[in-house]
């Protein structure tokens, strides 16, 4: 792998004016940070991380770096899904390590945002995966969008959300929406069952009824009684978050957020769901 490491705060705002991208300075407004990713090869993009609660955010805190990856890499090959692969326009892997020192703290889920130039990949093919330090790499894609304008040309904006950080890549994903949908309500279902014992006996009953009837509805093609199953369950998670169901994330790692972990789960199933409908 090409250990090509770029420090946001400095490196990227020295390197970002040589790519015609303003004077590199990272962008916030309140609960995001958004930071241009400049790397050798002419390849540029931006990182916007949202919050919908959060405090101790900074850039330094976040803890932002990028990487060029070689596409051919068989290290990062075995972390990934044999459909995907990296697209040779934007071999990039953004990582974000929050430092505990920075007290950085959030509820309910983080947006990640990855914005793209130099691919030139059909927009339903491309996703946005993540993985835990080192580990294997998942979708969590919930929408892709393509945009032409003078400053960036044509470029992709991957989003997904996460109840916590890791690694991310922009991918070219060959899996079939079946296969996508089946393998995203296995993890769903076991998000719910590893942290079983922080949830109420009740609360837990009523989310595992809503996924069982959004698998049931999934599995003939009723994509919109599945979605308004999805529905149902971020309902019952976003009402008794923090209460039941914890959802505070901590630089520390000394918290789980459970609720931000069920939603971003039944966000991308409900992404994969709608691109079925629309098939």
């Amino acid at each position: 792998m090409n250990k090509i490491l770029i420090g946001f705060l400095f490196i990227l705002a020295v390197a970002v004016p040589a790519a015609g991208q303003g004077n590199g300075s990272p962008l916030g407004s309140g609960n995001s940070v958004s930071l241009p990713i400049a790397l050798p090869g002419g390849i540029t993009g931006e990182v916007t991380v949202s919050f919908e609660s959060v405090t101790g955010l900074t850039p330094v805190n976040l803890g932002i770096s990028a990487q060029v990856v070689s596409p051919a890499d068989p290290v990062l090959g075995a972390r990934l899904p044999a459909t995907v692969s990296i697209p040779s326009g934007f071999p990039v892997l953004v990582r974000i390590e929050p430092t505990p020192a920075g007290g950085l703290a959030f509820t309910g889920i983080a947006s990640i945002e990855i914005r793209a130039s130099g691919l030139s990949n059909a927009e339903d093919t491309l996703r946005l995966l993540s993985a835990p330090l080192g580990g294997y790499f998942a979708d969590i894609t919930s929408s892709v969008k393509k945009a032409t304008d003078l400053k960036w040309g044509t470029s992709y904006r991957a989003i997904g959300s996460e109840g916590g950080f890791s690694e991310f890549l922009i991918v070219v994903d060959s899996t079939s929406l079946d296969q996508a949908v089946g393998a995203k309500l296995d993890r769903l279902d076991h998000i719910l069952a590893a942290n079983a014992g922080a949830i109420p006996e009740a609360v837990r009953a009523d989310l595992a009824a809503d996924l069982a009837a959004a698998r049931a509805h999934s599995l003939p093609g009723d994509e919109a009684a599945a979605i308004h199953d999805l529905d149902l369950f971020l309902a019952t998670v976003e009402q008794h978050s923090g209460a039941d169901i914890p959802d505070l994330w901590r630089a520390a790692h000394d918290r789980v957020d459970v609720a931000g972990l069920l939603r971003a789960g039944a966000n991308t199933l409900q992404f994969s769901l709608r691109l079925r409908q629309d098939q």
